[in-house]
Parts: C-alpha cells; sequence; structure tokens
C-alpha cells in the first residue's frame, strides 16, 4: 500500500533585536507592570484577554484569533542559564546549544543532517534571507539561500536557453578541479554545485502556484510567501528558516510606535501564511516556530526599553496543541535577575519537543543535554 502520510516541516521566524515579552504577552492585572512601565506600556482596556492575568498585544488579534482556534502554544519564560545581553551571543547560544563555549554547529545543521544523512535533496533546507544562519550551519549540510524566489536562479538574466546552459556548464566545471583535493576544497566544492542544482529547481515552485491570499508588504511577508511556495511545490524541503529585518526587534527607544508596527506586521504576516497553507490543503504537516533571542528590562527607559531576558516563544500550527506552557515570570522585585525577568524553562527543551515529537530525531545530540520537554504537540 502507497502510504499518503507527509514528512513533518518545520519552519523558524527568528524575531531579531529582542522581542519586549512583557509588551507582547501582557500581565495587565499586575500593578507591578504599570509601575515599572510608567511610559512603555499597554493600557489594560486595549489588551486582547487571553485569560484573567496575562493578554496579547492589541496589535496582535490574527495571533489572537489562531490561540483561540487552539493552534498556537505560547511558551513562558523562556532563556536558558545565566543569560547574556549581547545580541550576537545570545543568538549564537540560540543557535548552536551552547551557553558556555564558542561553537561551529548549528542546532537545525545537526537535525538536518539526521533528516538527509546522504545529502539526497539539496533542497531540505532553505533558508529565505541574507546569508546562512548560524543555526542552519554543519558540515555536510546543503543550505540554499535565497532573496527573491521570484528572481532566484543561475544566470537567470541570458534570455537563450542554449547560451545559458553553455554557461552554467563552464561555471559547474570551475568547481571540479577541486573535488578530491581535501575536504575543505571538497566541502566548497560539493557547495557550488548543489547550489547549481537547488537553483534551478527552486525556481519552478513560483509558476505551481496561486493563492488568494494577499500578503502584506515587507521582506517578512515576501519570505513566509516564498516558503508557502516552496513548501506547496512538493520539493521534499523539511526545514524553512526566515528572519525579520536585522534587529528591528531592538526597541531601545519610540518602542510604543515600533513595536506596535513590528507586531503589526509580524501577526498578519503569520496568518496570511498559515491561511495560505490551509487553502493549499498544506497546513497539516507544518509547524511554525517563532523565537527572538532574549526579552526586555522590566523597566522601561523612558521611551524604550534595553536588553534582558526571559523572552516568550510561539509555535503555531494544525499539530499544535494551544495554550499556555510554563508559568509567566515573577514580576516581584525578590524574584528579578538584577532588573530582568527569569527564565523559566530552557529553550533547549523547546527545541527538544520540535526534534522528537514532531521531526522524529534523537534530541539529545543536537541540543547537546538532555532537557524537559513541553505538550504542546
Amino acid at each position: 500500500m502507497t502510504s499518503t502520510k507527509k514528512d513533518p516541516v518545520l519552519v523558524v521566524l527568528q524575531l531579531s533585536g529582542g522581542n519586549d515579552a512583557l509588551n507582547t504577552i501582557i500581565p495587565y492585572s499586575n500593578p507591578k507592570y504599570y509601575d515599572n512601565r510608567p511610559n512603555v506600556r499597554i493600557p489594560e482596556d486595549q489588551v486582547l484577554p487571553i485569560n484573567d492575568e496575562i493578554g496579547f498585544n492589541p496589535n496582535m488579534r490574527e495571533f489572537k484569533d489562531l490561540y483561540d482556534q487552539g493552534k498556537v502554544a505560547i511558551i513562558q519564560g523562556v532563556g536558558y542559564p545565566t543569560p547574556n545581553r549581547s545580541h550576537f551571543r545570545s543568538m549564537d547560544i540560540w543557535h548552536t546549544c551552547e551557553p558556555e563555549k564558542i561553537a561551529s554547529e548549528g542546532w537545525l545543521g545537526r537535525a538536518v543532517r539526521d533528516l538527509d544523512p546522504n545529502k539526497e535533496n539539496v533542497l531540505t533546507a532553505v533558508n529565505f534571507g541574507r546569508g546562512v544562519p548560524r543555526a542552519l550551519v554543519a558540515p555536510n549540510v546543503a543550505v540554499a539561500s535565497v532573496g527573491n524566489l521570484e528572481t532566484y536562479g543561475v544566470l537567470t538574466s541570458i534570455e537563450q536557453e542554449g547560451q545559458r546552459d553553455e554557461a552554467i556548464d563552464l561555471f559547474s566545471r570551475m568547481y571540479s578541479p577541486a573535488m578530491g583535493r581535501g575536504p575543505a576544497l571538497e566541502y566548497l566544492s560539493q557547495t557550488g554545485v548543489d547550489a547549481l542544482v537547488g537553483a534551478d529547481i527552486l525556481a519552478t515552485a513560483p509558476a505551481q502556484y496561486t493563492s488568494t491570499v494577499e500578503y502584506g508588504g515587507g521582506s517578512v511577508a515576501q519570505y513566509m510567501r516564498n516558503i508557502a511556495q516552496v513548501h506547496c511545490a512538493e520539493l521534499g524541503s523539511r526545514v524553512f528558516y526566515t528572519t525579520a529585518p536585522y534587529n528591528s526587534f531592538d526597541t531601545h527607544a519610540t518602542e510604543l510606535v515600533a513595536h506596535s508596527k513590528l507586531w503589526t506586521d509580524v501577526s498578519r504576516t503569520v496568518n496570511d501564511f498559515y491561511q495560505d497553507l490551509v487553502e493549499h490543503n498544506a497546513s497539516d504537516n507544518v509547524v511554525l516556530l517563532v523565537f527572538t533571542e532574549f526579552g526586555r528590562r522590566v523597566h522601561d527607559n523612558g521611551s524604550g526599553t534595553d536588553h534582558g531576558s526571559g523572552g516568550a516563544a510561539f509555535v503555531i500550527g494544525d499539530a499544535v496543541k494551544g495554550g499556555l506552557y510554563a508559568e509567566y515570570p515573577s514580576l516581584d522585585d525578590d524574584k528579578l535577575l538584577e532588573g530582568d525577568l527569569h527564565y523559566n524553562n530552557d529553550f533547549r527543551g523547546l527545541y527538544s519537543t520540535l526534534l522528537e515529537d514532531w521531526l522524529g530525531l534523537d534530541a539529545k545530540p543536537i541540543v547537546n543535554g538532555s532537557f524537559e520537554k513541553l505538550g504542546f504537540l
């Protein structure tokens, strides 16, 4: 009998800059929130209640709708021991699962290597955006990185097919002399060949896709639409990654205006992405992780908030058991960490849940240890 079971797919949306968890999932019934946020706070009557204690930012209406449908798990107080307030170091920790040393391999790179150990598909992992995120970097792992799917390809400006084929052939033979001349050169050579193959395959995705969903403007909307296009083209991709504009969530000043716009865009885009998958009967095997490298300080700085800890993450999809996971970090003065929220659960437990209960992998060698999983799948 032919199996109709679809392979599970993980999509990751990174909110770079350190999203303000307190103004995302708001403890609107706690007076200490208003005491610490005399300026950068959301009025209680604007909060979208989840329960009698916390609620969504008013610019997250689409998120709230998905939550009410049971499609969103809110991971509260997520972080790691001895938090680092540097963007680069903290994101590196999230990418490599190594809080105490600098590591060379990303957690998703290891996962992709396990998913496709024989490198049978050069599109097992696809990143949309500039460069390749550290999370996807690992030896012998090919990652296609795409700026704009509609224009993606190799030498696509050459209009005559014969001339383009000759040029690509010449381009590919540039790599062949390095094959067999050492692991570093061979890795670079194979990466180049994989890029040639993957580029032309990905270029076929837009032509196979039509949708009634109208995404908003901006790079995140474009990238999430591109992910939907590739997923719906059934090219065998298992991991997709994209990032909100670099450090856009780093709201040191004029946060109320900036943060409101950011969540308006992200909330709408996530909902558009989900509705797009539903329209194509392609939502049942996709889970979306939305995370950031840390939260913000509990007390505002006048018009913004500075780097903190104890953030929030979201997992979204048909397979998700929606609800609240872990406890909301305490705002009591004696329970803060140098003015920051304490973390309640280790992000590596979140990763372990996704790796084992969704992708079917052994999480321990990927996240470097055993961590308590969460029951959101």
